[in-house]
């Protein structure tokens, strides 16, 4: 059974929610090896936002949303530079902007102590 074509893509009711999906596309293809057709679509996304987005956004008269999309432009524009120069890309996109993600993870092993209390202990 085939969806009508109205209802097959992802349709955002509003600027957040556009600046949402693409963050979460962003994000999902940002480790991908740099091809044509990403590159393309990495493009297409960014037009899209300079676009569509930002028209609807001045329309909306939210001066932090037009912020925030600025922002979420020029770092969709870091990548682009930063991939095609074939260098590792470390950085996730969080809240519309790129969020650095090396930073050291520290396990915590926590055990119960003997008797009737909750207390825990942590050793590290």
């Amino acid at each position: 059974m085939a969806l009508p074509k109205n209802q097959r893509y992802v349709q955002p009711q509003n600027v957040r929610e556009a600046m949402e999906v693409i963050q979460d596309l962003f994000n999902q293809y940002r480790h991908e090896p740099l091809t044509q057709q990403l590159l393309n679509y990495h493009l297409g996304l960014i037009q899209r936002l300079q676009t569509d987005i930002y028209v609807t956004a001045v329309k909306e008269n939210d001066p932090q949303q037009l912020k925030q999309l600025d922002g979420m432009i020029e770092a969709m524009k870091t990548w682009t530079q930063i991939r095609t120069a074939n260098r590792p890309f470390n950085a996730k996109m969080k809240n519309f902007k790129l969020v650095s993600s090396n930073r050291p993870k520290f396990k915590k092993h926590s055990h119960k102590i003997k008797g009737q209390h909750n207390f825990h202990a942590a050793r590290h």
